[in-house]
């Protein structure tokens, strides 16, 4: 039986070295080579073919691997090494990870970790509408007229968009917590700027089920087995989704 070919960027994934998108940056750069050969970006190959990045072999992983962690505040989520405080050398890990979305470096708390690039992709896609949440200090006091705002949705002017509407909870006189389902860059920091308020600290305690609960700053742990069962049900597609994926295309459906 003859073998089947794969986009080289879906292999890439799957053998935990770069998300896609990643993949298809770091092909384009020339940092991938099938058989010798500098690849393209689209190109698809044979699994017995000879697929190399950034000089190394690549073969696939077997062992799924995903991590909880605690971020301190100053690390910056990037495997860039020429970066001081990266947090590749930071986290030490023996096995290559990447990070499941940002958290800038002026913010802490949860982050997750993998070397499964389709989780990656499953968990981003803005439409499932996966939960965040944050807990959130400004300097200025926390209002009604505050909360009430920041739930309806806010303008942000650098990024041309309105985000969406949310759940906004005071904690105390200065603080609050927020739940957002998308993932604009430094959201939260744009919302509480554009009402004029300063953010002194933000954590993020919640992404999907998994929770920072029990893991001190600047540690992590595996996930276990009963959040991957959690994790698995919450991507799966739905079934208008896997029958228009047959077809070649995956249709967003209104929300």
């Amino acid at each position: 039986m003859a073998e089947q070919t794969v986009r080289l960027n879906k292999y890439l994934s799957e053998a935990g070295v770069c998300s896609r998108r990643e993949a298809d940056r770091r092909i384009e750069a020339g940092d991938v080579c099938v058989d010798g050969v500098k690849a393209s970006v689209g190109q698809r190959i044979l699994p017995s073919q000879e697929i190399t990045f950034c000089g190394k072999k690549v073969t696939a992983e077997e062992e799924k691997i995903l991590l909880l962690f605690h971020k301190p505040a100053g690390i910056v989520v990037t495997d860039e090494r020429r970066e001081k405080n990266n947090l590749t050398d930071f986290l030490q890990y023996p096995k290559r990870v990447f990070p499941v979305g940002r958290l800038d470096k002026a913010s802490r708390g949860l982050l997750l970790l993998t070397n499964q690039g389709e989780l990656v992709n499953a968990i981003m896609r803005a439409r499932n509408y996966h939960e965040k949440e944050y807990e959130v200090r400004i300097r200025e006091e926390v209002t009604d007229d505050f909360l009430r705002r920041m739930s309806e949705g806010i303008y942000l002017s650098e990024l041309k968009v309105k985000t969406r509407k949310c759940e906004v909870k005071r904690r105390d006189a200065h603080s609050f917590s927020i739940i957002l389902t998308q993932g604009l860059n430094r959201q939260i920091r744009r919302m509480c700027g554009e009402l004029g308020a300063h953010v002194t600290d933000l954590k993020r305690t919640r992404i999907m089920h998994f929770l920072l609960d029990g893991i001190e700053e600047g540690a992590f742990r595996d996930a276990t087995k009963e959040e991957w069962e959690r994790l698995y049900a919450a991507i799966r597609p739905q079934p208008q989704e896997r029958i228009s994926a047959q077809s070649g295309s995956v249709k967003k459906g209104k929300r």
